[in-house]
């Protein structure tokens, strides 16, 4: 049987690619500290649609998950031979609110997602129209995070991490932002009490399923970030973590932000919401100082995600003090309020 000449082309073009590519790919030298995330990051390259091309284009030379060993040479992927899907925005129904008795127009939109109590976003203003922040909530899914007792109840990271996270994307939503929720929970919402129900069925964005893997959740989360950041090229981004810490029951802290040591937009947004906290703790409790801090820390978040970051530690959830903090619902709402105001003001002070 003979094979149609476009067949013998197609054949011969994929043997090609595979017999020569490599000797027309890109090389570097890896150095110290290297990942497969931070050269891609370096290269301007995808790392959503290249990090498994470059993976198979260097499979002798990975150390671990995705460590790189300094000094040898690595090839950088420059044809993907896969497809990814789009991701789909988070379907959002709207309703304008009109008063036709005065000059001033309000327009309230609707949002399922942060339940039906707090649903109604009223707009306050567009300062941050054209923007676009990631909001992640530490842990989530087979992840509760760290675990504490209040009042003899259990009480879990995650779920506190998850309610800040949606007061905080309600704030930034008022003010026009575009806002992506990383990891959410389809049927909680933002909720008023002080002990927060702990379950299992967080997603990540879109809807996919959180693998009970650490490493593999935190490539998730990553990946989803950059693939979105990518998308939103040429937009002003940010992306915001969330999480809550676990020391000694005895260890009051502030609230303290990380950011990545090599980025001066990350670093301006952390001074921004750590401005913002000295400048409410000046006013709200000023017989006492505030003591939180920002810095570099070699996170894995950090270190791989793509837009300027701050990572945030709202407080101790073993200690009584930290705890009023975290879960009394007017302090989650005051956590809220003051970041998205230090967001306002990293976004007014930018060149």
């Amino acid at each position: 049987m003979s094979i149609p000449i476009k067949l013998v082309f197609i054949l011969f073009f994929l043997l090609s690619i595979n017999g020569f590519a490599q000797d027309s790919l890109k090389t570097i030298v890896a150095k110290n500290g290297d990942g497969i995330y931070s050269i891609l990051k370096k290269y301007d390259l995808d790392s959503y649609k290249n990090y498994k091309e470059f993976i198979n284009l260097n499979k002798k030379n990975i150390r671990g998950k995705e460590g790189l060993y300094k000094g040898r040479t690595y090839y950088l992927p420059t044809i993907i031979l896969d497809s990814v899907k789009q991701v789909k925005a988070i379907p959002v129904k709207e309703k304008t609110s009109e008063n036709k008795n005065t000059k001033t127009v309000s327009k309230s939109n609707i949002y399922p997602i942060f339940g039906k109590k707090h649903e109604k976003v009223s707009l306050k203003s567009n300062k941050l129209k054209g923007t676009v922040y990631y909001l992640v909530a530490g842990h989530g899914g087979p992840d509760s995070g760290a675990l504490g007792k209040y009042k003899g109840k259990l009480i879990a990271e995650d779920e506190y991490a998850y309610d800040v996270t949606l007061r905080l994307a309600r704030e930034l939503i008022s003010h026009q932002a575009k806002v992506y929720i990383i990891i959410k929970d389809l049927n909680d919402g933002i909720r008023d009490q002080k002990v927060l129900k702990i379950d299992d069925d967080e997603v990540n964005y879109p809807n996919r399923v959180i693998p009970l893997n650490q490493v593999a959740r935190l490539r998730q989360r990553v990946e989803t970030v950059n693939h979105l950041y990518l998308k939103n090229k040429g937009k002003y981004q940010r992306l915001i973590v969330i999480h809550v810490d676990s020391r000694s029951k005895g260890e009051n802290i502030d609230v303290f932000f990380y950011h990545h040591k090599k980025s001066k937009s990350g670093l301006r947004l952390a001074k921004s919401i750590h401005e913002t906290f000295k400048k409410k703790y000046k006013r709200y409790q000023p017989n006492r100082t505030y003591t939180g801090t920002f810095s570099y820390r070699n996170l894995y978040l950090v270190n791989y995600t793509l837009p300027p970051m701050a990572f945030i530690e709202i407080g101790n959830i073993q200690n009584e003090k930290d705890q009023k903090r975290i879960v009394v619902p007017e302090n989650r709402q005051a956590l809220a309020k003051w970041i998205s105001e230090g967001a306002l003001l990293d976004y007014k002070q930018r060149k």
